[in-house]
C-alpha cells in the first residue's frame, strides 16, 4: 500500500529550526521521487523540494534554497526535509508528495505528484 505520513511540524521561532520527517511506504523503487509541497491560508500550493531515488539529486525552491536541506535515509523509507533559519514566511501546512515510476521532477506544478500525506503544520512566530 502507498502511504505518506507527515510529522516533525511545530511552533517556532523566527531563525529557528525544524526537521520534517515523511514516513514513505510503497515507494523504494529507483524511479521514484518524494517532495515537498507547502500551502499558506489564501495561496497557492508552492513546491519546496524533491529529491529522486534514481540519482539522489535534490532540487529547492528560490525562497529556500541555502536554508532547507532535503534527505532520505538508506532504506528511502523516510524522507527528511531540515529547516534552517525560518522566517515567519515560511508558516503553512507543509505535504509530502510523491511520484512512482518516470517522475516528472518539477516544483512548479502541484498536480504532476501523484501520491500525498495528510500534512504537517510549521509556524513561525516573528
Amino acid at each position: 500500500e502507498v502511504q505518506l505520513v507527515e510529522s516533525g511540524g511545530g511552533l517556532v521561532q523566527t531563525g529557528g529550526s525544524l526537521t520534517l520527517s515523511c514516513a514513505a511506504s510503497g515507494f523504494t523503487g529507483d524511479d521514484d521521487a518524494i517532495g515537498w509541497f507547502r500551502q499558506a491560508p489564501g495561496k497557492e500550493r508552492e513546491g519546496v523540494s524533491y529529491i529522486s531515488f534514481k540519482d539522489g539529486s535534490t532540487d529547492y525552491a528560490d525562497s529556500v534554497k541555502g536554508r532547507f536541506t532535503i534527505s532520505t535515509d538508506n532504506a528511502k523509507s523516510t524522507v527528511y526535509l531540515q529547516m534552517n533559519s525560518l522566517k515567519p514566511e515560511d508558516t503553512a501546512l507543509y505535504y509530502c508528495t510523491a511520484q512512482k515510476g518516470d517522475p516528472v521532477l518539477y516544483l512548479g506544478s502541484w498536480y504532476l505528484w501523484d501520491y500525498w500525506g495528510r500534512g504537517t503544520q510549521v509556524t513561525v512566530s516573528s
